[in-house]
């Protein structure tokens, strides 16, 4: 399934190839995905394009700095992240995707982020 994202303002578009369509959303409890807390789903590395305003966006990473976190620098979305979890994938937020609804997908299940064994 291939979609578009976008931020707020639509200085930042993404094509976004996803991993099982919106069936993968899901939240993280980690000290900073339960403060963001939107769902992603999933997509490959190789899945995700900036189609505009690659210059717009801006990166957070804490802790092991494996997840890398971005975010339009305008209006401040959650983009996409690459994933602790698995660094093989991104981590898409669900509610940039263009025409995806909350009432389509919640509840969405919540993933044990706090205590992830890269964290020791």
């Amino acid at each position: 399934m291939t979609v578009t994202a976008t931020c707020h303002c639509g200085a930042v578009a993404l094509r976004v190839t996803l991993s099982d369509g919106l069936r993968t959303a899901r939240r993280c409890d980690c000290s900073f995905c339960r403060r963001r807390g939107a769902p992603a789903v999933s997509a490959p590395l190789d899945g995700l394009e900036i189609l505009r305003g690659e210059a717009a966006l801006t990166r957070y990473s804490f802790g092991t700095h494996t997840a890398r976190h971005h975010f339009c620098r305008i209006c401040g979305i959650y983009m996409f992240h690459r994933r602790r979890s698995n660094p093989n994938e991104f981590g898409v937020n669900l509610y940039t995707i263009d025409g995806a609804l909350p009432g389509d997908v919640e509840p969405v299940p919540w993933v044990d982020g706090i205590n992830h064994p890269s964290d020791g």
